[in-house]
């Protein structure tokens, strides 16, 4: 929707923030911890200073190409159609992985209220993603504006949650602060790229602002803000208030309000969780599902495979099923999918200093390239995955290429289709209710 009486500053900033602001932050503090210790307070500040050459990358991007097409398009226009649909693969193979993680958190607060451990949280996946899969199979669809919503609701959850937390922290929590050393920032900073993955929908939104050159930046600086606050809120408290209980608790937030509050609150984080959580899953199958179609009526996905949203469909639906079964833990199957989104930074910064003009901008795009490689080197061994993809990818397109040429059939990633974001991103702009 790229029209001049579209987004206002205040209302692009809110998008933003909701772009970014996922359900990993309802578990990541826990999980940073179990891989630091207090030191994964570093890890955070170290990804909220990332976010600011990386979002502003992406925001320039949008400013100078407002497309709704975001990274792919800015791949392509730099490196190419193939290159550019092997950032679609990306974002279309990490949704099997991505659904059971995202679940996995909602799982833990279903399960720290009613019990069951493992079963519960494996129960918790299947009806989010069935009931959410049964959705889009018959097109319905939770709206932009339904998203925004509970991106609003995760918000607020978060602001009383530091609130109510902090009169119960305690200075010696954060002693021993590196119990496993300091070399263990580096993999916490790597998990840590699943809470503020959703920059690149930055970009996507730049057509739909009134004035993209002026208010883009502007709202991703908001956003680059009040996000980092947030997140390095509630890290904080988590540390000082849980102490060393932080790294094993499945619930961090139910257990700081409880801290704060006592009373039915882990009930009502719970159902908190699962909201936010299906809101998220529904971005994954939606936004993949219509990437796949893209895909295959380019060509860069076989059409028998994924040629309609529902095939697409089946196959994130069946690559979930299968991802959830494996046997992977929670911490490796991050890993997996935030190498995914890193490489895809990666490609989109590198398009950045091809696209964008020499001076301020490009110099923010190499420092943000630098970081992001950095980020991918992390990332260890589940980041090459990524480059398997990419490598599928190509090879898959060059073995194509050498059959008899067809009839093409338009299609809307070759203008630039969204990929999908997994962090819950309320980016349908003007979506009808």
């Amino acid at each position: 929707m790229a029209q001049n009486s579209g987004l206002s500053l205040a209302q692009g900033a809110a998008l933003c923030v909701g772009a970014v602001l996922g359900t990993g932050v309802i578990s990541m503090p826990a999980l940073a911890a179990e891989v630091a210790g207090p030191a994964s307070l570093v890890a955070w500040i170290a990804l909220i200073v990332l976010s600011a050459p990386l979002a502003l990358t992406f925001a320039a991007l949008g400013a100078r190409h407002p497309d709704g097409g975001g990274v792919s398009t800015y791949v392509r226009l730099a490196f190419g159609p193939r290159l550019g649909a092997a950032v679609g693969w990306c974002f279309f193979f990490a949704v099997p992985l991505g659904a059971p993680a995202a679940t996995a958190f909602a799982g833990g607060y279903v399960a720290d209220v009613v019990g069951g451990g493992r079963i519960t949280a494996l129960l918790t996946f299947l009806v989010i993603v069935g009931a959410v899969f049964v959705m889009n199979w018959f097109g319905l669809r939770v709206t932009g504006r339904v998203q925004l919503a509970l991106t609003g609701v995760l918000a607020a959850l978060l602001l009383v949650t530091v609130v109510a937390a902090l009169p119960h922290a305690r200075w010696d929590n954060l002693t021993p602060f590196a119990p496993h050393g300091w070399s263990a920032v580096g993999p916490a900073a790597a998990v840590l790229v699943w809470g503020f993955a959703g920059w690149e929908a930055v970009s996507s939104l730049a057509g739909s602002y009134r004035n993209p050159r002026r208010d883009v930046p502007r709202a991703t600086a908001i956003a680059v803000v009040v996000v980092g606050a947030l997140y390095l809120g509630v890290a904080a408290v988590s540390v000082l208030v849980l102490g060393p209980a932080l790294g094993s608790s499945e619930a961090p937030l139910a257990d700081l309000l409880a801290s704060g509050f006592g009373g039915p609150v882990r009930v009502i984080t719970a159902v908190v969780a699962v909201l936010l959580t299906a809101g998220a899953v529904n971005a994954y199958l939606a936004g993949a599902s219509q990437l796949g179609a893209a895909l295959a009526r380019d060509g860069a996905l076989p059409a028998r495979l994924a040629g309609t949203p529902r095939k697409s469909l089946l196959v994130i639906f069946g690559g979930s099923l299968a991802s959830a079964a494996l046997p992977i833990d929670l911490h490796t199957m991050l890993l997996l999918v935030t190498g995914c989104f890193t490489l895809v930074y990666v490609i989109g910064t590198a398009a950045a200093l091809r696209l964008l003009p020499r001076g301020g901008s490009r110099a923010v795009a190499a420092v943000g390239l630098v970081s992001v490689l950095g980020l991918l080197w992390l990332n260890g061994p589940p980041a090459l995955l990524s480059l398997v993809i990419v490598a599928a990818s190509l090879a898959y397109q060059s073995w194509r290429a050498r059959r008899p040429a067809k009839i093409a059939i338009p299609s809307s990633i070759s203008a630039g289709s969204a990929a999908p974001n997994p962090n819950t991103k309320p980016c349908l702009v003007g979506e009808p209710e």
